[in-house]
């Protein structure tokens, strides 16, 4: 089972919104929101909710493509995000999230013991390129007790 179906399977929001996993890797995760005229706003583009959830959503995609070997000893949570709205979004757009340090630089701490904490950076985007958000998710490997 890939990321983008197992998250479509355990996590309702996904379904939701109909969110559409186009690529998942631990360097990089891009996720589409279609163009869904109940999840509009008041200029006739995707709500700002939406838009978070797909952020969020692609932040969470790439730290389970990244860190999926570590859980069975840790649980990977959100701690805060950030989301900044840059241009108007209308249509389809698509969410780009990367992350923030090296996956072997965060493992190291959690080996130390440490509970790590990591951006994810996401770009949201329309179909013609242009950037309408960006968003900075941190991240946390929880050690189980």
């Amino acid at each position: 089972m890939s990321i983008g179906e197992l998250l479509a399977a355990t996590v309702p929001m996904v379904r939701t919104l109909n969110l559409e996993y186009l690529e998942t890797t631990p360097e990089k995760a891009v996720l589409a929101l279609p163009d869904q005229s109940e999840y509009r706003n008041h200029v006739g583009g995707p709500h700002a909710g939406a838009m978070f959830t797909l952020g969020e959503s692609a932040s969470g995609a790439i730290v389970l493509a990244a860190f999926g070997d570590q859980l069975s000893r840790a649980v990977p949570l959100p701690v805060t995000a950030e989301i900044a709205f840059k241009k108007i979004a209308l249509g389809p757009v698509t969410a780009t999230a990367t992350l923030g340090r090296p996956a072997a630089e965060v493992v190291a701490e959690l080996d130390q013991g440490a509970r790590p904490e990591f951006p994810v950076s996401v770009a949201i985007q329309r179909e013609d390129g242009a950037v309408t958000g960006e968003m900075t998710v941190i991240w946390t490997l929880r050690p189980n007790s």
